[in-house]
């Protein structure tokens, strides 16, 4: 598949839980155009601002079917859609599972398009990735933070 365009994700959390955020970088492949997201959060975990970017990222596009490669150095976002496992825990309705709120919202958005997924290692001088981690880093260090209601009021305690 010839990808039209890449989303480049990461997502950060101090403390794990603590603050987080995460950071998105949207490129149009073959031009110049790119986009930058992110958003901090006051308690969440690293998980959660991993998943939400890829959310995020997928949310952002404009039109419908576009081919998308999503570029993640989450091994529980890469695998657990390549491995087909949150398909199984959407079967069984996200039973025991953590993130059932985030998950759900990703197989939305993921189903709008064709996206395939590619694990990168992090922290490994990918520009796009190190871009990714400064924007999370940063996002998680504002001042004024987002509440990840679901978190705070549910999955905390799950």
């Amino acid at each position: 598949m010839n990808h039209e365009i890449h989303i480049y994700t990461d997502g950060a959390a101090k403390g794990n839980p603590g603050n987080g955020g995460y950071g998105v970088v949207i490129e149009l492949v073959g031009t110049p155009h790119k986009k930058e997201f992110y958003e901090g959060f006051r308690l969440t975990t690293n998980n959660r601002m991993e998943l939400l970017a890829v959310i995020v990222g997928l949310e952002k596009l404009k039109n419908l079917n576009m081919k998308v490669l999503v570029i993640s150095d989450s091994k529980y976002v890469v695998d657990s859609v390549l491995k087909k496992w949150v398909f199984g825990w959407e079967k069984k309705g996200f039973t025991g599972k953590k993130n059932p709120d985030l998950w759900k919202r990703f197989l939305i958005v993921y189903r709008k398009h064709q996206v395939d997924f590619k694990w990168i290692k992090g922290h490994n001088n990918h520009p796009q990735n190190e871009r990714c981690d400064e924007l999370a880093v940063m996002a998680s260090l504002q001042p004024k933070l987002s509440v990840d209601v679901y978190y705070e009021t549910i999955g905390s305690k799950s």
